[in-house]
Parts: structure tokens; C-alpha cells; sequence
């Protein structure tokens, strides 16, 4: 669904939401562990992600990633766009370049509705609501076996 870059975004931004919330800044190789990720790949993510404003971060021995209220407030669509563009909102589920409601591919019709309510789903789901999913006790962030 998601490219390897995306994945590894969304699960390094709610890690670091999970952190910020003692006001605690967290550094890639923290991040990269916390996420069962490659520290190379979860540096450039992360820089991309600051780059765009998704996540804050300070520099030097007391730095690293964090979070306020305004970036716990972003949306998974936004995470999604800035690491994966907007192919999921205009691509064609089969890969045809020319699929569109006057030349639909075989899945067109049946698909649409379903990307409909998967982009609902990324933009009506924020950080902030992940973070309280994963304080619940009933969700996880990390594969545990």
C-alpha cells in the first residue's frame, strides 16, 4: 500500500510523538531501534519529514526529534504526501496511465469507492490520535516476537 519509505515515516513520527510527551527529544539511532528500522534510511526520513515541517528537531548533544501540539496535529495524509507525492490519490489501482472515469480500467468502479474511504481514513486520522491508541494498551508500534 505504502512505499518502505512511508511506512517507515509513519511509524518513526508517532515513536517520536510517544517521546515528545515528557518533552523528551529523541535521535535517529533511538528512533531507527524503536521502529525496527535501518538508521541510514530513518536519518534521511526524518530529515525530509523536518525539512517539510512534520517534525521539529535541535541540533548538538542535547538535540534530536520532537514534537508540539501543531505537529502532533498533523495528518497521515500529510505524512504519506511528503514521503510517497500523491500517487495513491491519483494512480490507478492496475498501474494504467490512462485510467479515469471516461476510460476506467476493470477495477476502476469498485476501487474508487474503496480509495475513497482510505483517503478519508489518512485524513481524518492525526499523530495525536495514534499516540492515544498506543497509550491504550491495545495497539502496537512494534513487532513483538
Amino acid at each position: 500500500m505504502f512505499s518502505k519509505s512511508c511506512e517507515y515515516a509513519l511509524k518513526a513520527m508517532i515513536f517520536v510523538a510517544q517521546k515528545s510527551k515528557n518533552e523528551a527529544r529523541v535521535g535517529i539511532k533511538e528512533i531507527a531501534k524503536g521502529t525496527d528500522a535501518p538508521e541510514h534510511f530513518i536519518a534521511k526520513i526524518m530529515q525530509e519529514l523536518g525539512r517539510k515541517r512534520l517534525v521539529l528537531s535541535i541540533k548538538g548533544p542535547n538535540g534530536g526529534f520532537y514534537m508540539t501540539d501543531k505537529e502532533l496535529n498533523t495528518s497521515v495524509a500529510d505524512i504519506v504526501k511528503a514521503i510517497d507525492g500523491d500517487k495513491l490519490y491519483v494512480d490507478c489501482v492496475m498501474g494504467l496511465k490512462t485510467c479515469s472515469e471516461k476510460t476506467p480500467c476493470p477495477m476502476h468502479d469498485e476501487y474508487k469507492a474503496i480509495k475513497a474511504k482510505f483517503i478519508k481514513m489518512l485524513e481524518h486520522n492525526n499523530i495525536a490520535t495514534f499516540n492515544e491508541k498506543l497509550d491504550s494498551g491495545k495497539f502496537y508500534l512494534k513487532n513483538t516476537n
